[in-house]
């Protein structure tokens, strides 16, 4: 299930950027944002079951949708500043990458504080089938704490690095080919 369940956030996230790179930085993430529920699986000292697998599907889709919503900012930042005719380079970059991370904030802090203050009272209830639940709210509280700060600092850096402004060589075909790196085009 797991396998599938990748396989197909990655090819609905193929289908939403165009861009087989930003489609790869978001799955490339999704391991990273499910250590917080390995970790508190552990610290719980519960096995990995059924349940918790439920769990971890459900905070990929989550980490999935953090990272997205995070991508399209920072692009959507960065189309502006382009459009404003401005020279690209390095510290327009970074100047939108900025602006982008931080319109996110206050969304994610708001969502993630629904998400945890949603599943605590499910992961601490006691009563019929409350140990299947807790297995299935575990990964997700665990994990609400590592993907919020994955999908605010690395997704920001990564971008960066990967629309950073390169000079290969002068001349004419250089300015071309940085060009197109600066406007998301094929390297």
């Amino acid at each position: 299930m797991v396998p599938a369940t990748l396989l197909i956030i990655f090819v609905l996230l193929y289908l939403t950027f165009q861009r087989f790179d930003e489609a790869l930085l978001i799955m490339a993430t999704l391991p990273f944002a499910l250590v917080g529920g390995f970790w508190l699986l552990f610290l719980l000292n519960h096995n990995v079951s059924v349940a918790s697998v439920v769990g971890f599907i459900a905070l990929a889709g989550v980490s999935a949708e953090f990272g997205v919503i995070m991508l399209l900012y920072l692009r959507h930042a960065w189309d502006a500043r382009l459009a404003s005719g401005q020279p690209p380079s390095f510290d327009l970059l970074n100047d939108a990458i900025r602006e982008g991370a931080v319109l996110r904030v206050r969304p994610k802090a708001m969502t993630v504080a629904v998400i945890i203050s949603g599943l605590l009272p499910i992961m601490f209830g006691t009563g019929t089938g409350s140990e299947v639940m807790q297995r299935i709210a575990a990964p997700m509280v665990g994990g609400m704490v590592t993907a919020p700060l994955l999908s605010m600092f690395v997704i920001p850096a990564a971008y960066l690095l990967m629309r950073r402004p390169r000079v290969v060589r002068t001349g004419t075909r250089a300015r071309f080919f940085n060009r197109v790196a600066l406007k998301g085009g094929s390297r």
